[in-house]
């Protein structure tokens, strides 16, 4: 999202791209490494996100790079704007951080970036954010969402100790998205064709039969069908609140600007209106 006035941005991490690689037709993988990750740290959660800085065209910054000097010497228009993006992996030894993007042709920012990324390239990204890992308490775990929680899934299922029972719901557009996980768990690949995003979603999970014991679930993805699963869950099963991680990641006919400025607002406002919850949003 583009950074706003008055806002404070934390000191950015300076890293290499080390590799690419295309997952799938519509994924693209970018590894990126070096000393500039020395202080990067994460605190354990699997949904782990980072916020890319991608300079304006044409515009070079002064170094040390810092975004609040940027702020005060730059037009607006000039100002980096940012890109969020989960992490798939956190590679401590080798000190490489893996981030999958999920590509829609020449369309948008940071997947044309990845396809034509090189390595050496400069990247410089804030971060850690996430607050979500499968609680080992839990009877049982439910993942569900499109390709662009795909990473966080992944990544999920991979954290889960031997022996969980989990089942993760993963829409993507057809059989060639599917990806290898690396788990035991089982995953439900649902392939959308010409169907609305999550429709396939919210059917599947309506139609499951939810074992018994605790449940500890994650959903996210494209913020219609999370409000479908969000009353599913909450209202109709009756899942606590504290016992899901459940948002929109994005939200049709919005860009990652529009959509993050009316986020939290919007997630205020649904779950009042589903559960009777006061709000002045």
């Amino acid at each position: 999202m583009a950074e706003r006035p008055g806002r404070r941005t934390p000191k950015p991490h300076s890293a290499r791209v080390v590799r690419t690689e295309r997952l799938t037709p519509h994924m693209q993988r970018v590894v990126i490494g070096g000393d500039g990750l020395a202080e990067f740290a994460t605190r354990g959660s699997t949904d782990h996100y980072v916020k890319l800085l991608f300079g304006a065209e044409g515009v070079t910054y002064p170094e040390p790079f810092d975004m609040e000097r940027i702020r005060a010497e730059f037009p607006r228009d000039q100002w980096p704007v940012t890109r969020t993006y989960t992490v798939r992996a956190w590679d401590t030894e080798l000190r490489e951080l893996t981030i999958d993007f999920v590509l829609h042709g020449d369309e948008g920012l940071a997947g044309p970036w990845a396809t034509r990324v090189q390595p050496g390239d400069l990247v410089r990204f804030v971060g850690p954010g996430g607050a979500y890992a499968p609680d080992p308490t839990a009877d049982w775990h439910l993942l569900v969402g499109d390709e662009s929680a795909l990473p966080a899934i992944g990544a999920s299922l991979e954290a889960l100790p031997d022996g969980a029972r989990a089942v993760a719901i993963v829409e993507v557009s057809g059989p060639e998205e599917e990806q290898k996980i690396n788990s035991d768990a089982e995953v439900i690949w649902l392939h959308r064709g010409d169907r609305p995003i999550g429709a396939a979603l919210v059917e599947a999970v309506r139609a499951m039969e939810f074992p018994a014991g605790r449940l500890h679930a994650f959903v996210h993805g494209e913020a219609g069908f999370v409000k479908e699963l969000r009353q599913l869950l909450r209202v109709e099963r009756a899942v606590p609140r504290e016992d899901i991680s459940i948002s929109g990641y994005w939200r049709l006919g919005h860009n990652e600007d529009g959509w993050q400025a009316t986020k939290q607002a919007w997630n205020a406002r649904v779950e009042a209106e589903q559960e009777g919850t006061p709000t002045t949003a």
